[in-house]
């Protein structure tokens, strides 16, 4: 710990942050969110992995990042994507706070009349920016499609530190297979999805100088789209700790930041 002049107390820590319901009909993505805070609190103490990774990390842990959209969702549209924002269009609402390919705001994926033009985003983006230099690791949780991906989202280029993402990734997925045995496949956004602009994870990296950025599209494939069976709700709550466990001590010894013992 450190300490200001005033006496009070500053961590020395690195941080993480993670995220989910950035798109308002993923449920499944806050829900799993709520469950890793929860397993960080539950087993502190108790499982010796888990209670080194809460000591040598502080955490900044968004559930509902489109609050208004996810609430949204549960009383007149389930699949609604945006944010309800007003927009130049009457009876068309929001813009897509995650990336935005459309200029028409009633598209799903109208990108705004500027960027942060969301309030949402703003915020997050002034806290993150704040934090400049203690997140070593952002995660935004998404569904469906079961990818782990990196940047970039808007071009196929790899990014000056692609390496390191791909080893983060590589670490992660392996993980995740030798628990749950379900392969997730690991690349840029470009490359797994298709180019598109305005990614959180881009300006995460590119901007908020965020090594280890990634987006992760959770459980299942397309099958079941964003409606998600409560059969495999569990499995999808449960599967990111172990990537997790292997992700967070990599991206110190990355940076060449000491993780303790």
């Amino acid at each position: 710990m450190a300490t200001k002049h005033d006496g009070t107390k500053v961590t020395t820590k690195k941080a993480v942050w993670w995220d989910g319901g950035i798109h308002a009909r993923e449920w499944i993505s806050p829900a799993t969110v709520i469950y890793i805070a929860y397993s960080l609190l539950s087993k502190y103490g108790q499982d010796p992995n888990i209670t080194h990774l809460v000591d040598q990390f502080d955490y900044y842990i968004l559930p509902v990042f489109n609050v208004d959209g996810y609430a949204y969702t549960w009383t007149t549209d389930r699949l609604w994507r945006k944010t309800r924002s007003k927009t130049s269009v009457p009876n068309c609402y929001g813009a897509d706070p995650n990336r935005g390919s459309s200029n028409n705001p009633c598209d799903d994926t109208f990108c705004g009349d500027k960027a942060f033009s969301e309030i949402e985003t703003a915020q997050v983006a002034k806290f993150i920016t704040d934090q400049r230099g203690t997140i070593v690791n952002y995660i935004n949780f998404h569904s469906y499609s079961q990818l782990w991906m990196s940047p970039w989202s808007y071009t196929t280029m790899k990014t000056a530190q692609f390496k390191l993402h791909d080893d983060g990734s590589i670490q992660a997925v392996d993980a995740l297979t030798a628990v749950h045995g379900i392969r997730y496949q690991h690349g840029s956004v470009a490359q797994l999805i298709s180019p598109t602009s305005g990614s959180t994870i881009d300006w995460i990296y590119g901007i908020a100088n965020v090594t280890f950025s990634y987006g992760i599209e959770l459980r299942d494939t397309a099958s079941v789209r964003s409606i998600f069976p409560r059969v495999l709700s569990l499995t999808n709550l449960t599967f990111c700790l172990p990537a997790l466990t292997f992700l967070l001590p990599l991206a110190l010894t990355a940076l060449r930041i000491s993780f303790r013992p």
